[in-house]
């Protein structure tokens, strides 16, 4: 399996060890610049290594692999345990998608910063996020995995007092609430598709403060992944380099009144992928 990561020194590969990098000779200065420049992810993954040096932060440094997609597709509601436990009653058989803004994005090892206004109702959202590696209008759900540039892993974060509307003088929005700066943490890597022996059944992971918050596996999406790219391309058009947040399952915090506090470490884990880090200031 191969691990894309930009850094900033370039775009690199993760070595087996996953302590090294190996930064590749492309010019792009991170994976969706490549991506939005028209290259193919066998042609990123398969380039030349110009140096070798060690995942720190003086080193190689990651950042988020896609720092700024030019969208953001998130989706509610996408397993049946979460909407049980938030009581959603809603029949559509569409998925519930909303948008958030490019510029919540960070890397792993970046902080999680709650926002002046909505500082108290900060939840964590551990997700499969799908990155687009060409454009993709009106996709047939058979042909979704050739869009497909590799899976990352997201913390859709959420205000939830913002979302619900609990904040004096603002009204409800699920797009604010999901949108403030360092709301979308995503990393370690972008995996490519080509050795995950079943793409649509990962083992999905969250914990909060050493505490295993969440646990499912993404066969229990609703909407599995060639559903989600198929739909959303016939919405709008997708472009190299978009992500598509898959949806969170059962176990976020507010349902249980376990908000996020300072100094909390957001840790999820997706098999094959690696170990999103993040930590709450």
């Amino acid at each position: 399996m191969t691990r894309i990561v930009s850094t900033a020194k370039g775009i690199g590969r993760l070595e087996s060890d996953g302590e090294t990098v190996a930064l590749l000779d492309l010019y792009a200065t991170d994976l969706g610049a490549a991506l939005q420049t028209g290259l193919d992810i066998a042609s990123i993954a398969t380039a030349a290594v110009r140096d070798r040096v060690p995942m720190d932060r003086t080193q190689a440094q990651l950042m988020a692999p896609v720092p700024r997609p030019s969208k953001i597709w998130a989706v509610g509601y996408a397993y049946a345990g979460h909407r049980t436990e938030v009581g959603y009653a809603g029949t559509a058989e569409d998925p519930v998608v909303f948008l958030k803004a490019p510029s919540s994005v960070i890397g792993t090892g970046a902080q999680i910063r709650f926002p002046k206004v909505a500082p108290d109702e900060v939840d964590y959202e551990g997700e499969l996020a799908v990155v687009i590696g060409r454009r993709a209008t009106d996709v047939p759900e058979a042909d979704a995995y050739s869009f497909v540039a590799g899976f990352t892993i997201c913390n859709d974060v959420s205000a939830r007092d913002v979302q619900k509307g609990r904040v004096p003088g603002r009204a409800a929005n699920v797009t604010a609430a999901k949108s403030f700066d360092t709301f979308t943490p995503m990393g370690p890597a972008l995996a490519t598709l080509d050795e995950f022996a079943d793409p649509d059944d990962l083992h999905l992971r969250t914990w909060v403060g050493g505490e295993l918050r969440q646990d499912a596996r993404t066969s229990q999406l609703i909407h599995p992944v060639p559903a989600l790219v198929s739909y959303l391309s016939r919405q709008t058009t997708l472009e190299p380099g978009d992500v598509i947040a898959t949806g969170t399952p059962a176990g976020v915090g507010h349902k249980q009144g376990l908000f996020l506090r300072s100094g909390d470490e957001v840790r999820i884990e997706i098999e094959g992928i690696g170990t999103l880090v993040n930590t709450c200031a």
